[in-house]
């Protein structure tokens, strides 16, 4: 039996963006004022470029439920020393720099606990810096000409995906659907839909024993867009 993922194919020239209208404006929310170099400061004091981040939320503003208004994700970033903070979509996209390099890790369990204390939501969060993304986008094992944007998905995961339990997934049951699986995520096309896909459901944080958020490929493209990487 033919493993559903083989080694990465070489790979594609980096996709074309497309600007889209769904991009909020920079938050208005107050940052905290970065420190002052003070008049005696010079260039080996100054302080190093801002890291750009990618804030990922999963499963919110679906149905009515898990109701996260964009406006509160751009506050409590800000809160956390983001800046230049901008949300996509409604769907729990964030983009924004902090003045330090910090683990996404911690960035991203911060936010969680900070949607917990303000709004009462248990949200998983992902967090990426734009330099990763820019990896994600430059990694794509797959061929894209020709593939519609809005049916081919990147699972961003937690950590390494289960590279044995994947091996054992059988083609045969899946296709059209395929997928190969990256450093910390999965791409996956679903050519005919996602909605009824048998595959897309293994893709869960119960069966990958992972935390998984799934981004169609036009918006892994805008986010990497608008992280400036």
């Amino acid at each position: 039996m033919a493993p559903l993922y083989a080694p990465a194919r070489a790979r594609p020239p980096r996709p074309t963006t497309t600007t889209f209208t769904e991009v909020t404006k920079p938050s208005t929310n107050t940052p905290r004022s970065p420190k002052s170099a003070g008049p005696a400061a010079t260039a080996d004091s100054a302080d190093p470029p801002a890291t750009s981040y990618v804030a990922l939320l999963r499963g919110i503003n679906v149905g009515g439920h898990s109701r996260v208004p964009m406006e509160t994700l751009r506050g409590l970033l800000t809160d956390m020393g983001g800046t230049a903070v901008r949300t996509y979509l409604q769907s729990g996209n964030a983009v924004f720099t902090h003045g330090k390099e910090e683990e996404p890790q911690r960035l991203a369990a911060e936010l969680e606990q900070r949607i917990a204390d303000e709004l009462g939501l248990t949200i998983a969060c992902l967090v990426r810096t734009g330099t990763d993304l820019r990896r994600v986008v430059d990694a794509n094992p797959f061929a894209m000409e020709g593939v519609n944007g809005s049916r081919f998905v990147v699972v961003f995961l937690s950590g390494p995906p289960p590279r044995d339990k994947l091996a054992a997934l059988d083609p045969a049951v899946y296709a059209p659907d395929e997928f190969r699986a990256g450093e910390r995520e999965i791409y996956a096309h679903f050519p005919d839909s996602i909605r009824n896909s048998k595959l897309a459901a293994r893709f869960s944080d119960r069966w990958l024993g992972l935390t998984a958020t799934s981004r169609n490929w036009n918006t892994v493209v805008k986010l990497l867009e608008l992280s400036g990487a």
